[in-house]
């Protein structure tokens, strides 16, 4: 009788812990958390060469007409316009939503025929299945993230500073966050406020 009765109990641990094993292979699988412990860094360079010129106004430059002395002056000297370089569209910064943590900056830049938006600094809480999103929605989050939204791609990295190009033909003037988005669970990390430049 002893026996069974320990055999029955050893039958029960065994199907616990058999249970619990799978409990704890499931976990792991969908809600990967041992992403929380994983900082995945990137630093990547600007898209394109910044430099202390850069600005949203264009550089105008007057060309000079070299005219004999004998001939009238030219009274229509033609102007010149030359781009300053990549201009800086809109930027923003980080604020954390739903109890993750995310800091740091975002720079929308364009040379006229690309346009990326740049995480800068990026410290975000890791986590599965994290995008870069662009959204009509106060980053504040009292709006719908989702709705309108553009996804740019998988976020790169949780840390350091990476570019994500903005499809061609998009309008930026139709969002107005970027959002650290977890696709698997629905949920904002962190979203930043565009601001014109």
């Amino acid at each position: 009788m002893q026996r069974d009765e320990q055999g029955i109990s050893k039958t029960i641990v065994g199907v616990v812990a058999a249970v619990a094993l799978a409990a704890l292979a499931v976990v792991v699988v969908v809600f990967e958390p041992q992403t929380l412990f994983i900082d995945e860094r990137v630093d990547g360079a600007a898209p394109f060469s910044l430099s202390t010129e850069t600005s949203s106004t264009p550089t105008t430059t007057s060309a000079t007409a070299v005219v004999d002395e004998s001939t009238p002056p030219t009274t229509n000297v033609p102007t010149t316009t030359v781009p300053a370089g990549p201009v800086v569209l809109a930027t923003g910064s980080f604020g954390s939503l739903n109890t993750y943590s995310v800091t740091g900056g975002v720079v929308v830049l364009t040379d006229g025929s690309s346009t990326f938006v740049r995480l800068e600094d990026l410290a975000s809480d890791n986590g599965p299945d994290l995008f870069v999103y662009l959204s009509p929605a106060p980053a504040d989050g009292s709006g719908n993230f989702e709705a309108g939204s553009v996804s740019l791609g998988e976020l790169k990295g949780n840390v350091g500073s990476q570019n994500y190009e903005v499809p061609a033909g998009l309008s930026l003037s139709d969002f107005r966050s970027v959002v650290i988005w977890c696709d698997r669970f629905s949920t904002a990390f962190g979203a930043a406020e565009l601001s014109a430049a």
